[in-house]
């Protein structure tokens, strides 16, 4: 018997009024706003505009909410096309089912999108949302404990996850790995901050960072887990894309470094200074090719002096009064 343990909601859906609020979807759009919150003032700190890190977000969220529907629907199919399943539900994303590899993948696609039209180089902006992007996922993870799903193995410890008799569950106390990858998520954002401090990073490498350390502590939590996933050579799918994506982190960590050092002194153009500096040089360029043309306000002031003054216009000319009155 446990002295002490964690209780899971009664419900995942909170009906206020004919609106039903549910808790996964809360958690999702809690973590977002945070995520661009985080990035903002990182972003402004390093030098770029704020608002920009928001309408960036505008592409990369949607694109990461499909991705990550996609990754879950592809990899756990027999949830959804199997005998007795509905396909339909494969589109009920608020019941629960993203999957990160799949967010990131796609949330960059879209992100690229939106840096270039803003002329924005897409490394210097996913260094600056790296820690909101992790932090974003222990808030989004607090979903599953909504839904009461993806805990880990049966245990008794003081702070075992209580799971309530359920469709595909069965009554007990769990690992709650829900609370262990948050937790581990908060401490990727903490890490990424205090090295990007200390070692300035750029060039992609705090959101390198970022990848590494989530799949370094998603590989164990994984491995915890009891729900339902297909494995590969004894291992869980998720594992195994935990591994590759950890070494292809680290593999672009070294490879930039060593041929992009430092960070991007410039993360945001100007573009009221480029079309300042373009007009500069287009008048530059008309005044080289027509040395004799003076479109300068001395140029005015002269011209203006001598309409006035007919001796300034034309020294030779002389038609005074007092010399026509001598001739006369």
């Amino acid at each position: 018997m446990n002295l002490a343990s964690i209780p899971s909601p009664s419900t995942g859906v909170i009906e206020l009024g004919p609106i039903p609020l549910r808790g996964y979807a809360f958690c999702i759009i809690i973590g977002v706003f945070v995520a661009v919150w985080i990035g903002n003032k990182r972003w402004v700190a390093r030098g770029g505009k704020a608002g920009t890190v928001a309408d960036i977000a505008v592409w990369a969220v949607p694109f990461g909410l499909v991705g990550g529907r996609l990754y879950h629907v592809i990899t756990d199919y027999q949830l959804y096309f199997s005998d007795g399943q509905d396909w339909v539900d494969a589109f009920k994303i608020w019941e629960g089912g993203l999957g990160i590899w799949g967010a990131i993948a796609f949330g960059a696609v879209g992100a690229w999108i939106g840096c270039r039209r803003r002329g924005i180089p897409l490394p210097a902006w996913a260094d600056a949302l790296a820690p909101g992007i992790a932090i974003a996922q222990a808030i989004g993870r607090w979903g599953n404990w909504f839904n009461q799903e993806l805990y880990g193995k049966p245990t008794d410890l003081p702070w075992a996850l209580e799971i309530s008799e359920g469709p595909n569950r069965v009554a007990g106390t769990y690992h709650p790995t829900f609370l262990y990858e948050s937790l581990w998520c908060i401490g990727v954002a903490l890490l990424v901050i205090w090295a990007d401090r200390r070692f300035k990073l750029g060039h992609g490498r705090a959101f390198a960072l970022y990848v590494a350390a989530y799949c370094a502590g998603r590989g164990w939590i994984e491995y915890m887990r009891v729900d339902e996933a297909h494995h590969v050579l004894g291992l869980r799918l998720n594992v195994w894309t935990a591994i590759i994506v950890f070494v292809l982190a680290v593999v672009y960590i070294v490879i930039s470094a060593k041929l992009r050092p430092g960070r991007e002194e410039i993360v945001e153009p100007d573009k009221d200074a480029e079309a300042a500096k373009k007009d500069d040089d287009a008048e530059a360029a008309d005044q080289a090719a027509d040395p004799l043309k003076k479109d300068t306000p001395e140029a005015d002031s002269e011209a203006d002096s001598a309409d006035k003054d007919p001796l300034k216009k034309d020294p030779l000319k002389k038609d005074s009064a007092p010399e026509a009155a001598d001739k006369s």
